[in-house]
Formats: C-alpha cells, sequence, structure tokens
C-alpha cells in the first residue's frame, strides 16, 4: 500500500543563494527527499500550493521543477489524485529499460530463467562501472531470458553486496515482479537511469550455449551501468542479444534543460 503523504521537511529557498537557476534547488531539493525516504516509492507528495509555500518559491517555480521530475520518470502526476513517486512497474520497465521487441513490433515482458548466482570479489570492468575498490564483495547473477519462448538475451550482471546485503538466488526465482522492482521494494534501491554502450560482436562460446546460436554467429553486445539518485551506480550488465529476429529499440528525445534545436 502507497505511504501516506509526509509533511514537507524543506528550508525556504534563498533565490540570492541558489548560484544556479531557483526551479533546479527545487529540484535538488526534492530529489533529496526522495533519496533519503521521506517521500517513498509509491506514495504521494504534499500539494503544490504546500510545496511551494514550505520551499519559499513560486507556483510556477515548484511546478517546473516537477514537470523535470515527472519527465526523468521520478514522479508520476495522476489526474485528480495528485502526484506520486514512481515505483517500478512491469510496464515502467518495458517503456524505460527493456528496449528489445521483435521484428515486427510486438513487446512484451521477457520470461527470465536464472542460470547462476555467486558470490565474487569485484575486479575489473565491473569494479570499475561500480566504482568499487577490487576485492570489495559483489553478487554476479546470470540469466537467460526469452520472447516468443526463444531464448533471446544471455545477461550477466553484477551488483555491490553491500547494497543487497540479504539477497538470495531463492529470493530472485520466488520474486513476481521485475529485478528493479525487486531493488526498490526489498532494498530500497531506486533505479532512476541508466548508461548503455552497444556493438556488434560474434557470440562466444558461452552466450552461443546459452542461447543456441553457433560460436560466432552475430550477436549485440550491450553493456549497462545503472544509476541510482546522485548517479550512484548500483548495477553492472552485460547483455548479449540474439537479433535475428528481434531489434534493440531506443526512442531518442532532447534531454530536459538541453539548448532548443536550431530554427531553420
Amino acid at each position: 500500500m502507497p505511504a501516506a503523504p509526509s509533511a514537507p521537511v524543506f528550508e525556504p529557498i534563498a533565490p540570492e543563494a541558489a548560484g544556479m537557476p531557483l526551479f533546479r534547488v527545487v529540484k535538488r531539493s526534492l530529489l533529496h527527499a526522495i533519496e533519503t525516504g521521506s517521500f517513498a516509492p509509491g506514495g504521494t507528495l504534499p500539494s503544490e500550493t504546500e510545496l511551494a509555500v514550505a520551499l519559499g518559491v513560486s507556483i510556477g517555480t515548484l511546478r517546473k521543477a516537477v514537470d523535470e521530475l515527472a519527465a526523468e520518470h521520478i514522479l508520476v502526476r495522476r489526474q485528480g489524485r495528485g502526484t506520486f513517486v514512481a515505483t517500478h512497474t512491469i510496464d515502467r520497465f518495458l517503456f524505460q529499460f527493456f528496449p528489445v521487441e521483435r521484428s515486427d513490433g510486438r513487446r512484451e515482458a521477457p520470461r527470465v530463467e536464472a542460470l547462476s548466482f555467486e558470490r565474487l570479489r569485484a575486479d575489473g570492468e565491473p569494479a570499475r562501472a561500480l566504482q568499487l575498490r577490487s576485492g570489495e564483495p559483489v553478487i554476479q547473477i546470470e540469466n537467460r531470458l526469452r520472447l516468443q519462448g526463444d531464448a533471446v538475451i544471455h545477461d550477466r550482471l553484477t551488483v555491490p553486496a553491500a547494497l543487497f546485503k540479504g539477497l538470495t538466488e531463492r529470493h530472485l526465482r520466488e520474486w513476481p515482479g521485475t529485478l528493479y522492482q525487486l531493488y526498490q521494494v526489498e532494498f530500497g534501491v531506486t533505479v532512476v537511469r541508466a548508461q548503455e554502450r552497444a556493438r556488434a560482436i560474434g557470440a562466444d562460446r558461452a552466450a552461443a550455449r546459452v542461447l543456441g546460436l553457433a560460436v560466432g554467429a552475430p550477436v549485440l553486445q550491450v553493456r549497462r551501468t545503472a544509476l541510482t539518485f546522485g548517479d550512484r551506480p548500483v548495477e553492472h550488465r552485460i547483455s548479449i542479444i540474439d537479433t535475428a529476429h528481434h531489434d534493440y529499440v531506443n526512442q531518442l528525445a532532447r534531454a530536459s534543460g538541453s539548448p532548443p534545436e536550431p530554427s531553420t
């Protein structure tokens, strides 16, 4: 059940001390309240009037900050009901974090098959991506993802053990929702965005075995670092995608606050 509305927990902002556009200071204050749990996932924010008064800013300034947070899927507006802290639902997962669909445009949540669960020590690329020292404890998870019954994706992901204390293989196998939903609900870790790098490669032996391909078959490799508030990395993932019948679809949009496009 969503958390009850929290009382405003803000100090009024002095406009002359902001050092940046005032709505960005408001946005930072709201983000801090969400990150520290003052406003929990699924919880309702106070009204715009209450927030504006608490922060000492105009409704217009407050609304601009909320607009950006809504565009970034951190807040959700519901007509006639208010503004809520976003949760990781299946719909959000498919829209924001799962860019693979069948070549005819059919999109669905994958069926996840757990292949391995190991407690290891961080090194190499995962350690760098997660900003960990070599040797710090991590959990490495390997999954096969099926779409329309076909093995399409081989995932190998690494997370810091310190952030996910108590996570077990059984926990993963029995969780009914998405992995990012598990992170948020059970461990208080909210993935807000991800950075990805993609390249075409030939399938290695491990990916070929998992996906039923010939070694060297063309696949897409996607390296993802999932980030929580403050751009703190919480997951490193390498996905191998069989694109014989599926596409990697990325919808591009101009980021909030970026310069306007030149007029023609």
